[in-house]
């Protein structure tokens, strides 16, 4: 199992969202990363999109030109 390294980093954040969170039982550090996590997904996903939107729209081309490849198999 490799271990991973964690980075102590100062994030200013809302101090009555931080003590309702708290309140809540909710690990704050935990929910930050999490949050990051889904935010860096999302910016990648993003990136990706712009990068293969050439490929994608050939694709969709085809398919609007030719239909399906192997349509005549599909059984829905």
């Amino acid at each position: 199992m490799t271990a991973t390294v964690r980075q102590l980093t100062e994030l200013p954040l809302d101090d009555a969202l931080v003590e309702e969170a708290r309140a809540l039982g909710l690990d704050v550090a935990g929910a930050a990363e999490a949050g990051i996590v889904r935010a860096v997904k999302a910016e990648k996903e993003r990136r990706w999109k712009i990068e293969n939107a050439e490929a994608i729209q050939a694709a969709n081309d085809y398919v609007a030109k030719h239909g399906l490849p192997f349509a005549k198999y599909r059984q829905f």
